[in-house]
Order: structure tokens, then sequence, then C-alpha cells
């Protein structure tokens, strides 16, 4: 009992929900996970996308990611609650850091880039439909919340990674989710514009894995919050200055 009010108190406690909401420190840490969590899921989007392209009309598509829309953010919030009270453990804190540094290895060394195409014909009936009577429909919206949870693991860590005020958290992940689903389609459009930008999200979780690394008691150097909103404002103009130099060198090399 003691463990499940040290997991979840803080979400109930308004006074923390106040001093996060009147505070413009926390509101820059907000709006940054926010970001992070766009840009990190635009592959993610892509999938989810896929997933509805079996459903027969648009109704029924967007109608199945409104569902799991309110899947992912119950979600959300149980894992951030299960997240606050492990984080605490310095193992988990290594353990998380290793992840984190494995996904911005994995990101630029070990990733088979393949691209998400949804299907162009629907199905046939499959085993779901013919023996447990679950229609397409549900199915793709448990797919969906399926998806959802793997994709919310990575942000959570690395949100926890960057502050510990899970009601924090929450509010960049769930504003985040939202504009994910909401303006999929805007993000997706910005980053085939700026490819550079996904790796610059995988530069900020190797910030992430050393922040929560260092942050160990064997070690023991709290990084502030506000260096990581401050480096990932340098990181999105460094970003930017790379994308227009890469521009301007791409039409000398076509000449060529």
């Amino acid at each position: 009992m003691n463990a499940l009010v040290n997991m979840y108190g803080p979400f109930f406690d308004l006074h923390n929900w106040a001093t996060v909401i009147e505070s413009g420190e926390d509101w820059l840490i907000i709006l940054s996970l926010v970001v992070m969590e766009c840009i990190l899921s635009v592959d993610n989007a892509v999938v989810l996308a896929a997933q509805t392209q079996s459903l027969p009309n648009k109704v029924e598509q967007e109608k199945s990611l409104f569902y799991g829309l309110f899947g992912a953010y119950i979600f959300r919030f149980l894992v951030i609650g299960v997240g606050v009270y492990l984080i605490n453990f310095w193992w988990i804190k290594v353990f998380g850091a290793a992840y984190l540094f494995y996904l911005f290895l994995k990101h630029f060394f070990f990733t088979n880039k393949k691209k998400v195409e949804a299907p162009t014909e629907p199905k046939k009936k499959n085993k779901l439909e013919k023996h447990l009577h679950i229609s397409r429909f549900w199915q793709v919206v448990i797919s969906i919340e399926l998806m959802d949870i793997v994709f919310s693991i990575d942000s959570v860590l690395a949100s926890l990674a960057v502050s510990s005020n899970p009601v924090i958290v929450l509010i960049g992940g769930m504003i985040g989710i939202l504009a994910m689903r909401g303006i999929a389609e805007l993000i997706m459009g910005l980053m085939s514009k700026i490819p550079e930008l996904n790796g610059m999200a995988y530069f900020l979780i190797l910030f992430i894995s050393i922040k929560l690394f260092l942050s160990i008691p064997a070690i023991d150097i709290e990084v502030p919050n506000l260096v990581f909103v401050g480096v990932l404002v340098g990181a999105i103009i460094v970003t930017l200055i790379i994308h227009m130099i890469n521009n301007q060198k791409a039409p000398k090399s076509k000449k060529k």
C-alpha cells in the first residue's frame, strides 16, 4: 500500500500541480519533453497510421486512433508511476543510462532502416475474426494500444531522466502524444525536409543517458534540468545550421 502511495501520490498532490503550472522553468522543461516526444515518435506515427489502413473507411481509421489515444494516456500514467518509484534505485539508473546509450548506438550504428508501408488491399478474415469474433476495428485498436505500450517505455525513461517530478513528465507526455496524433503529418513533413532532426534527437538521448548515469550515488552529480533545455535549444540551432550547410553542398554535388 505504501509503495502505491509513493508511486501515484504525487499525481494527486494539488500543491505539486499548482507549483508546476505556475513555474516558468517547469513549463520550459515540459516544452522540451514535448519536442523530444514528437521528434522521437515520428516513426511510431508512421507505424500507427499503417495499422489503421486495414480499416475500410476514414471514419473508422480516425475512431481507432481516438480510442487508442485514451489507452495511451492510461498506460502512460501507470508507467510513469512505476518509473518514478524505480528510478530511485541506483541500479535502475545504471540500467536506464545503459539502455538509453544503447538506443543512441543502435540509431547511428546498427539501425537497418526500412520504410513502413501501409497495406494497399484490405485483408481477408483472420483467426481472431473467425474464432474469437473480434472485429477488425477492435483488432486495430488493440494493436495500437500494444504499439503505444512499446513506444512509451523509451519516452518515459528518457523523460524521467530529465525530470523526477511525475507531474512534469505526465503533462509533457500527454501533450506530446496529443501533438503526435494531431499534427503527425506536419511533423513528418518537417522531418522529411530536415532529416537531421532525427539524428539530433538521438544525440539528446546520449546527453540524457550521461545525465542519468552521473546522478547515481557513487558519482552524485546532478545536472540541472535547465541545462537540458539549453542543450536542446543549442542542438536545434546547430541542426538547422548543419541542414543549411548540407543544402548548400547538395546543388554543387549534383552539378559534378
